[in-house]
């Protein structure tokens, strides 16, 4: 990742404004080679250990030694002799759980009126959030607070190092709350009209829920629409995710599926037998039949499906209770799907018959308070959900979800998982097939909205209240 900018100070000065040390213009921001970082821990030792007298020797620490540790370099573009200013970050945990830290921020003497310093600290915010952090801090001596706090940073108090008193600043990472807005925070006002009729929105207790029990019957049904540009774009996987989807909303209801209704539309016949293919595949891995639905010819590619499935006792996503253990069942078997990383996690494609007919029964064998199956909200925004329709609110353990070795804390935080449950109360699950993990990993409480607790006691909020607006159940 490489970053430009400018100086606003390139170029003569009236003599009226007095000298100043020369800047370099325009420079780079760029994580540095082993040249460059040998010259930014110069820059470093020259203004922490001698011009400052904070470290004794060196400023060398456990930071410096770890192999995860980047380094950004500022270079002049003009005259690159080397680094004017750098910055490191680095994640605070290890594993990485997406907590990162930022330190040893560093500019030449003779560069210091450019805008390097605050050049370097946005560049390091934008590569934390480029691999996957949720949490970005950085203690900064007490005189450079207001500048992070006129880029944005929040102050979260005082502390002391090496003597010097610092203040902790924390940048303001949003990756979930733009998640449930994108998909989820329009809900409540848009489909407001439909509760003008009796059960509009569903039967009291299920109101905003995964599926909906027909009143009257053993029935519950659900619906869901893939995006057009998915259909398009890949149309077999989207045949098979229209089942995905389906099936799992039923599997939170503790439903067991009997059949499926398919609308469909396409541009050309070669596309619809691809979609229609990719939903034959996934109805087979699932023994559940298409019972009909709709097929069209000439028009843009589209695809929803409904599900209907039996049970005489739905388990609502808004039977959770404050005090429950909030516990994360998922698959964490496959890899991210191709064309679509970071944010569809693609393990259903690689399970058999009977491994997925396992996974579809969990919450019926369970029985647990309440269940809700983790959509394109993500785990956070999906557990909101829960929260919201419950009534409460949800505290979320970071170091205890299961995740993929190589899935960044906020890309499994926000994406769809293929297979991830959520469950309130002390049911515990059943045997599991390898590679699906389950661990509590939250409670839910009194306070609305949901909040992440990290190992260090720290708890951060991600969602208000109400992230459907669609209230309680």
């Amino acid at each position: 990742m490489r970053f430009h900018s400018t100086s606003p100070h390139r170029g003569d000065l009236s003599i009226l404004a007095g000298a100043r040390p020369p800047t370099r213009g325009q420079f780079l921001i760029h994580p540095a080679d082993d040249v460059e970082l040998e010259s930014y821990r110069r820059l470093r030792r020259a203004s922490f250990v001698v011009e400052q007298g904070m470290f004794a020797g060196s400023d060398h620490d456990d930071v410096d030694d770890d192999p995860r540790t980047v380094v950004l370099v500022a270079v002049g573009t003009e005259d690159p002799e080397g680094p004017v200013g750098g910055v490191r970050v680095a994640p605070v945990c290890s594993p990485d759980i997406g907590w990162w830290a930022g330190s040893r921020l560093v500019v030449d003497p003779s560069a210091r009126a450019a805008g390097i310093g605050p050049a370097l600290i946005r560049a390091a915010c934008a590569h934390v959030e480029s691999v996957g952090a949720l949490r970005f801090e950085a203690t900064v001596q007490r005189r450079f607070a207001p500048l992070f706090r006129s880029l944005g940073w929040t102050d979260n108090g005082d502390c002391t190092i090496a003597g010097r008193p610092h203040n902790l600043m924390r940048w303001p990472l949003a990756p979930i709350q733009r998640t449930a807005a994108a998909t989820k925070a329009f809900l409540g006002e848009v489909l407001d009209p439909l509760r003008s009729m009796q059960n509009g929105l569903g039967p009291t207790g299920f109101v905003g829920d995964d599926g909906v029990p027909v009143p009257g019957v053993d029935l519950v049904a659900a619906c869901d629409a893939i995006i057009p540009s998915m259909v398009e774009r890949d149309p077999e996987w989207a045949g098979w995710c229209s089942v995905l989807v389906n099936v799992n909303d039923l599997a939170a209801m503790g439903a067991t599926p009997v059949g499926l209704l398919d609308a469909v539309g396409a541009p050309n016949r070669s596309v619809l037998t691809r979609i229609v293919r990719g939903v034959a595949d996934a109805a087979a891995a699932w023994a559940v039949p298409v019972l009909g639905g709709h097929t069209q010819l000439g028009v843009p590619a589209s695809l929803a499906v409904t599900a209907l499935g039996r049970t005489p006792d739905p388990v609502p996503a808004g039977g959770g209770r404050v005090g429950d253990p909030l516990r994360l069942t998922v698959d964490l078997a496959g890899r991210w799907r191709p064309g679509y990383h970071g944010r569809q996690w693609d393990s259903s494609s690689i399970r058999t018959p009977d491994e997925l007919a396992r996974l579809a029964s969990l919450v019926a064998r369970m029985r647990p308070h309440a269940a809700k199956d983790v959509s394109m909200a993500g785990i956070a925004g999906t557990a909101g959900m829960l929260g919201e329709a419950s009534g409460v609110g949800v505290d979320l353990d970071v170091a205890a979800l299961p995740r993929p070795e190589d899935a960044d804390m906020r890309s499994w935080m926000t994406c769809f998982p293929g297979f991830g449950m959520l469950t309130a109360g002390d049911a515990t699950p059943p045997p599991l097939p390898d590679g699906v993990a389950s661990s509590v990993c939250g409670r839910l409480t009194t306070e609305p909205g949901v909040r992440l607790r990290w190992p260090d006691g720290t708890v951060t909020a991600v969602l208000d209240a109400g992230v459907t607006g669609l209230g309680t159940a």
